[in-house]
């Protein structure tokens, strides 16, 4: 399965976002906890650059604890990284202290300048149904950025106080034009970051139904107790999904199963493992050693 979205919207968010970068102080890259390497953008990466960046990690409520404060351990390497939950309010209030902090050497040197402190201006980046209008209206404690279930609804930017010390800017969710490993697209698809209209939910349940027979399957034996065997079939008998004849619904049944995950009813998962990780990058190493010392073979016969 090759999943790719990349609506024309998102292109016109891409210049917007490179046209108010300057403006910013400090950028909010907020991703999902579920997915704390998938749904980082690398398009954002580049169009970043330098500029000093906090990483949140959105939804932890409904992410593996364990593998959360592994990630955390391992992206705080590189910059702040705060795992919160714009649903329920956990960690969210670390936010603008951590701000604050990331800015204080720059304070400074306003002041030695002469220069009257003003409020930090902060960009919220991400991909589509992050949580990130979700987030913004927990931090400044009302509904005042437009929020929804779907990837896609925060269309235009717009500037926000949060707080006296902070204002803020919230951009559209945006994702890059081509998954290089067709799995990411699968988990962004598994946990909504893309429209259900551009999926195969048939084809992205049969993976996650085996992605948590893998990793989590005790969180099945909501449908039976004989897991290794259970299918959609079993799952849409089991939620009622039946049709003339005592058939099943399979795209129902498939329905059912993608938002019962996606709601936490399942359990907790992070589908990024850290472990995952880990053997991908030997496996990357092992494969650019071997192609250097083919090159230095063929180097040698060379000459």
């Amino acid at each position: 399965m090759s999943i790719q979205w990349f609506p024309g919207h998102m292109t016109k968010a891409k210049r917007l976002l490179l046209d108010q970068l300057r403006w910013v102080d400090v950028v909010i890259e907020l991703g999902d906890a579920r997915l704390p390497e998938s749904s980082r953008n690398p398009l954002l990466q580049e169009m970043l650059g330098d500029k000093p960046k906090i990483v949140i990690l959105n939804k932890s409520d409904l992410a593996d604890p364990i593998q959360t404060e592994l990630w955390v351990n391992v992206l705080r390497k590189v910059s702040p990284v705060l795992a919160v939950s714009a649903a329920t309010g956990a960690g969210v209030g670390k936010i603008v202290p951590t701000l604050e902090r990331l800015m204080a050497d720059k304070i400074e040197k306003w002041a030695a300048k002469g220069i009257r402190a003003r409020a930090i201006r902060v960009m919220v980046v991400g991909i589509p149904n992050c949580g990130k209008s979700s987030l913004v209206n927990n931090l400044i404690g009302s509904a005042k950025a437009k929020t929804g279930n779907k990837p896609g609804v925060t269309r235009g930017n717009q500037w926000i106080r949060i707080h006296d010390k902070v204002e803020l800017l919230d951009t559209p969710g945006l994702l890059w034009p081509k998954f290089e490993d067709p799995e990411v697209g699968i988990k962004l698809g598994t946990a909504g970051a893309i429209r259900d209209e551009v999926l195969n939910l048939e084809e992205l349940s049969i993976w996650l139904l085996a992605w948590l027979k893998q990793y989590y399957p005790d969180s099945l034996k909501r449908y039976t107790e004989n897991v290794q065997d259970l299918d959609l079939e079993g799952i849409g008998r089991k939620r009622g999904c039946l049709v003339k004849g005592g058939q099943v619904d399979i795209l129902k049944a498939a329905q059912i199963f993608i938002r019962e995950f996606r709601a936490g009813s399942l359990g907790r998962f992070t589908l990024d493992h850290i472990e995952e990780k880990s053997r991908k990058e030997e496996d990357n190493s092992f494969e650019s050693d071997i192609t250097n010392e083919h090159s230095g073979i063929e180097r040698d016969a060379q000459n």
